[in-house]
């Protein structure tokens, strides 16, 4: 018998607690549709920037300029994968001696 009274009671607390969370759930969601009034505006501005599209020089102007598609020709993989460990190499090469540099700065 007391374990039923128990589950009874755990029931009926669960549902309170459900009502309860559930309407300050409600109230939040109100509160935030009117608590800043510049909101929509941003909204409005946002909902245009994702319409409109993207111009390259907007990207040129904020110093991300579009990448260069290079098409290569689908014959010679052994020279493209050359040419690619050797870009690799001098970009690593260029670190160490900056690297390097920043160092020898410290130390003198």
């Amino acid at each position: 018998m007391k374990q039923k009274a128990a589950l009874l009671a755990g029931a009926v607390v669960g549902a309170v607690a459900a009502v309860v969370l559930r309407g300050r759930r409600a109230a939040r969601e109100a509160a935030r549709d009117v608590s800043d009034p510049r909101a929509a505006e941003l909204r409005e501005k946002l909902a245009q920037a994702r319409e409109e599209a993207a111009d390259e020089s907007d990207f040129e102007a904020a110093g991300m300029g579009a990448e260069t598609i290079v098409v290569e020709e689908e014959g010679d993989v052994e020279a493209a994968r050359r040419r690619v460990h050797e870009q690799g190499r001098a970009a690593a090469e260029e670190m160490r001696r900056t690297e390097d540099d920043e160092e020898a700065a410290e130390n003198a």
